[in-house]
């Protein structure tokens, strides 16, 4: 995993893209801070999946699921 400043990342953003394929992710940082995690998704299911983990809404969604469930509101075995 590499580690950049903003503006390099700016300067250079089309080589950290293509680095990030072999390299890993790239921790973007500002005032040596991170900031941001630029990464390659292997297939369009892992970028849908890294998406919807950093997504408020579907893990709100989610947790309302989960909490249906444990009340007993979900749908039996037989009927999933």
């Amino acid at each position: 995993m590499k580690t950049a400043s903003l503006a390099e990342v700016k300067a250079k953003l089309s080589g950290f893209v293509d680095s990030t394929r072999s390299d890993g992710p790239v921790v973007i940082t500002r005032n040596g801070k991170a900031v941001a995690v630029l990464i390659a998704p292997r297939d369009e299911d892992d970028l849908e999946a890294l998406v919807l983990r950093r997504s408020p809404r579907f893990l709100d969604r989610l947790e309302r699921a989960r909490q249906s469930i444990r009340q007993g509101k979900g749908p039996d075995e037989a009927e999933f």
